[in-house]
């Protein structure tokens, strides 16, 4: 097989794969270990793939943010998952913050019969739970984000920054073990940052899905967290190396 063909067909096996080793290139392609090396070497000067001790997987950057209508029927078993894993840690007379997002409407739906006091940036969560009177609702207000029908800007960042909740929910387009949360504008990593800054408990819901892609501005290491929350089909070596920073995963 010409050098080409075998880098083209390594791309398509990646690109249908989260995470690849190189003993299930050799074996996909037929070829030597070390003729598939040279190749990822290759691949990876030309900055298209990443390597880790895990594998090798497509770089996948994330430019823009994904719009509300296009996320919320993706994965959404798991992030039912996730939301009922999330409601679990929250008590009766808890300060909750919740981020954006499908999952966060997901925790939402689920956290009604408890008596709490949100605050949030998602207009779809603070319309859905100021329905229920045992809920004190607060949105921390200033511009709409089109795309995901949020509050972004200074008026809201200082909202977050004067409250000290028990919990707090984060929510995020791409994560990594090397890269943390990123986000695709400094605007929401600026107001991800605050959302989390104060609070007693920081968690991050993200499913298998979000996990290795990254965006340009990074929120926060993940070892800032105190809890991650994602399903169990991340990539087998992800699990073993979160394990290693000081905080809880729940796998669901």
């Amino acid at each position: 097989m010409k050098g080409q063909d075998r880098l083209d067909q390594i791309m398509d096996f990646l690109k249908s794969h989260n995470l690849v080793t190189v003993e299930q290139l050799v074996n996909a392609l037929n070829a030597s270990p070390a003729t598939i090396r040279r190749d990822l070497i290759k691949l990876d000067e030309q900055g298209v793939i990443n390597r880790s001790h895990g594998g090798v997987a497509l770089n996948r950057f994330i430019p823009v943010q994904p719009t509300t209508n296009e996320k919320q029927h993706r994965n959404l078993q798991e992030k039912r998952e996730i939301a009922r894993c999330a409601v679990s840690l929250i008590k009766p007379g808890d300060a909750v913050v919740l981020d954006a997002g499908t999952t966060m409407l997901e925790v939402a739906r689920q956290l009604t019969h408890l008596p709490l006091r949100v605050i949030t940036v998602d207009l779809h969560i603070a319309l859905f739970l100021s329905e229920f009177k045992q809920i004190e609702v607060t949105i921390i207000g200033g511009r709409i984000d089109e795309s995901s029908q949020s509050c972004i800007g200074d008026h809201g960042r200082r909202l977050l920054r004067a409250i000290y909740p028990d919990i707090a929910f984060v929510s995020c387009n791409s994560w990594s073990m090397e890269k943390g949360i990123t986000t695709p504008t400094e605007e929401k990593a600026a107001l991800k940052q605050d959302l989390l800054a104060n609070a007693k408990r920081r968690v991050l819901l993200a499913d298998s899905s979000k996990y290795g892609p990254w965006s340009l501005f990074c929120v926060d290491a993940l070892s800032t967290l105190t809890d991650i929350i994602t399903d169990q089909a991340i990539p087998r070596d992800v699990p073993p190396q979160l394990r290693t920073l000081p905080l809880q995963l729940h796998l669901v």
